[in-house]
């Protein structure tokens, strides 16, 4: 009977055991591992953290022809390395960040499809890490890690000449080092934010008129305008040094142009003209990658002197522009706001700031005029030094010593972030004297010289302040 007692007595407490509320505390790790630190200590806990996901940057979809202004003398045009093009797209970035980057096996590449995109779920795209001297094939997208395009920015400021027609020795110093390039026909300046382009008689300090008295070089007269940039706005600026550059550099960036049945190689550079932007801006467009077919108009505001570019009524009473925008997201989206590419197709006034604020509803940071109704709950990015994630403090890359609110995300008002980085387009001076003398027979030190000439621009310090802030999130 003892025995019976004391058997029924542990089949109650098993019972009330099972049908307790108190519920055991979790344990500590799913999959227990015994660790040994450096001091061979056993340490009982969870397996070890893998790497951070790291913010990975989408190149284009690799072209399969010959890249413009790269000269290919081993026959092989279509042989072009991962390398090759990480470095001939990052043309700004020196080679040995690009190349340990490889080193690192940080690029990867995702095989080509007919239906490939960039979408929100990149990461779990099939990706595999490339060498450097693998040999790209066409449609072929790289994907590399922001910090390939993170740069120093410099402590001092430059002052931008202002007031004169006749500007001093430093003034003229600061205006040649805005020289990427020149030839006998044109010249192409990166240009700064906050400088007109165009001036009138209040402004002296445009573009045209610093040129034209300071970087006339041995010339008689400055290089003049051929296309335009917004005052706000920065990047790659090209002028003409000669009456005959001029002439045609406008004809072409003209939306009119016919071609010149007279030579096959002018017809072909002229179609693989084009200027690619970059630009931050507030969320993100739905689609990745797409086309932008959207009329612009101009509107007179209730002062009767402001003029406004806005999207064109499909009615079609109102006189309108053709205006055309491709554009390509580069990442993913980071507090609020992300990347994209621009590639204006037409050249029309603020193209490129009403696309993006009405077609795309995502206006650019700093676009004020276009971009009002956001800007007017715009908050700064905060300081976070906590990663939101894991609750574990990380480093930010911030210069030191420098004042990184100035007209970065983290300002409270931010200057606009569009910037003309890439720009490709004819070699005017090798075929001025074939338009001139309506032949294709030239010299030959003359026929070795390409086609076509291609410049990269860097960034303005406060655009490179907010890429490094913003690429330090998820790095």
């Amino acid at each position: 009977m003892w025995k019976n007692r004391v058997r029924r007595q542990h089949t109650l407490l098993a019972i009330i055991r099972h049908y307790s509320r108190i519920s055991p505390p979790p344990p500590a790790c799913s999959d227990p591992v015994i660790r040994v630190s450096k001091t061979n200590i056993a340490h009982l806990g969870g397996p070890k953290k893998g790497p951070k996901p790291r913010q990975l940057l989408s190149l284009p979809p690799f072209p399969g022809h010959p890249l413009p202004g790269k000269n290919s003398g081993s026959g092989k045009p279509g042989r072009v390395t991962a390398i090759s093009w990480v470095k001939y797209y990052f043309d700004e970035i020196a080679d040995p960040v690009i190349q340990s980057h490889f080193n690192k096996g940080l690029v990867q590449m995702a095989c080509p499809s007919s239906e490939d995109s960039y979408v929100d779920k990149e990461q779990m795209k099939p990706m595999r890490k490339i060498r450097p001297n693998e040999v790209m094939e066409a449609g072929a997208r790289v994907y590399i890690p922001v910090s390939v395009a993170e740069t120093r920015i410099s402590k001092r400021y430059d002052t931008i000449p202002s007031g004169t027609l006749y500007p001093n020795a430093d003034e003229i110093q600061y205006l040649q080092r805005l020289v990427k390039y020149k030839d006998s026909a044109i010249m192409v300046l990166n240009k700064p934010p906050r400088v007109p382009v165009k001036g009138n008689l209040p402004v002296h300090n445009s573009m045209d008129a610093l040129a034209a008295a300071a970087l006339s070089y041995d010339y008689d007269e400055g290089p003049k305008l051929v296309h335009r940039l917004d005052r706000e706005s920065s990047g790659l600026l090209l002028m003409g040094r000669t009456k005959e550059s001029v002439d045609h550099l406008q004809w072409l960036f003209s939306d009119i142009n016919k071609g010149n049945p007279s030579c096959k190689a002018w017809n072909d550079a002229c179609q693989a003209t084009y200027r690619r932007y970059w630009a931050l801006v507030i969320g993100s467009p739905r689609e990745k990658e797409g086309l932008i077919c959207a009329p612009l108009t101009k509107v007179l505001l209730n002062d009767g002197k402001t003029e406004r570019v806005i999207l064109a009524h499909q009615s079609g009473l109102e006189a309108s522009q053709e205006a055309i925008t491709e554009y390509r997201v580069l990442g993913p989206m980071i507090s609020g706001c992300s990347w994209i590419e621009l590639r204006p197709v037409t050249s029309r006034k603020h193209q490129l700031r009403v696309h993006c604020a009405e077609a795309l509803g995502t206006p650019i940071v700093g676009d004020y005029k276009y971009g009002w109704f956001i800007h007017q709950r715009w908050k700064q990015m905060p300081r976070v030094d906590i990663e939101p994630t894991t609750g574990q403090p990380y480093k930010l890359r911030r210069p030191e010593g420098l004042d990184v609110q100035k007209g970065s995300v983290l300002s409270k008002v931010p200057l606009l972030h569009l910037h003309c980085r890439e720009l490709v387009l004819p070699n005017i001076s090798k075929f001025l004297q074939v338009l001139d003398q309506k032949s294709e027979n030239l010299h030959p030190e003359v026929s070795l010289k390409p086609d076509l000439l291609r410049f990269v621009g860097s960034m303005p310090s406060h655009m490179k302040i907010s890429w490094n802030l913003m690429s330090s999130y998820l790095v």
